[in-house]
């Protein structure tokens, strides 16, 4: 998560480090204050500085850049549904299917592994078809919830060629853990052959 390799990932692990440092501000004043309180330091500050200036104006202060950082980063990540390359995701207990446009245009259906190029946004279209399981590759970005009968759009961005670990990040029963899949990220000038081999009779209509 800590270690992005795409845009979405990088603006999600800067929206954490601008999270622990606010989080971190506010626990050095409390323990600040603990050590002030175990050391009996005379109380020379006026209600106005505790309650209005540390109790309000510090704490919305925070709280509101943590608020329009994560406004500001849900903005620049969320789907935009343009002309991008765009495939589906279909979770069930506990298994993924994928569909995946191959270089001929038809699409090719996978089991646990998604073939995307690399260096270019792609639109993952997140379905269930029994519970809610949720898509996450924490390396390209955050996790989006998988609905029965509702269709998530999540945008997501490889930056270089490999293979990034993917899972269900929602407890959908005692098998969930092993819901696990591969993205494969690959360099659309070489192709794999597992997308060039599909026959088209094996594509989904």
């Amino acid at each position: 998560m800590l270690s992005p390799a795409g845009p979405a990932a990088a603006e999600v692990a800067r929206l954490w480090w601008v999270m622990a440092t606010g989080a971190g501000l506010i626990t050095a004043f409390v323990l600040a204050m603990l050590w002030g309180a175990i050391r009996g330091a005379p109380r020379k500050a006026s209600f106005r500085v505790w309650i209005v200036g540390w109790g309000l104006v510090f704490t919305m202060t925070v709280l509101g850049v943590l608020l329009a950082s994560a406004l500001w980063t849900g903005e620049r990540i969320i789907a935009r549904g343009d002309s991008v390359v765009r495939v589906q995701a279909h979770a069930s207990r506990y298994k993924w299917d994928f569909v995946q446009p191959a270089p001929g245009g038809w699409p090719v259906t996978t089991r646990n592994v998604l073939y995307v190029p690399a260096g270019q946004p792609f639109e993952v279209e997140i379905r269930s078809s029994d519970v809610i399981h949720s898509f996450w590759v924490p390396r390209l970005g955050g996790k989006m919830d998988a609905i029965p009968g509702h269709v998530n759009l999540h945008r997501l961005q490889a930056d270089r060629p490999g293979e990034y670990a993917g899972q269900s990040a929602e407890f959908s029963g005692p098998g969930y853990r092993k819901m696990r899949f591969t993205l494969i990220a690959y360099d659309p000038a070489n192709p794999p052959s597992a997308l060039i081999d599909a026959p088209a009779e094996k594509a989904l209509p």
